[in-house]
């Protein structure tokens, strides 16, 4: 199993973070302890969704639509 998780900095308010893992606790313990470059500095992080999915080619579609213009305006009026 695979896993799209959205992540929100706990200390800046519009930070916001879109990955894919299959270890979705041990990615965010990761994430909070500065080990990933692109998270490091807004640390402390939560995660506000994630998706399951049952192989690793639908999880990174799933990643890139979130990522794209109106997979970030769904992940607004959805999910802040």
């Amino acid at each position: 199993m695979y896993y799209v998780y959205v992540l929100k900095s706990l200390e800046y308010c519009n930070q916001m973070y879109i990955d894919s893992t299959f270890d979705l606790d041990q990615r965010l313990q990761m994430h909070n302890r500065g080990q990933c470059i692109h998270t490091a500095k807004y640390l402390p992080w939560k995660i506000i969704s994630y998706i399951a999915v049952e192989d690793k080619a639908k999880a990174l579609h799933v990643e890139q639509y979130l990522k794209s213009g109106s997979g970030r305006a769904f992940l607004a009026k959805r999910l802040l």
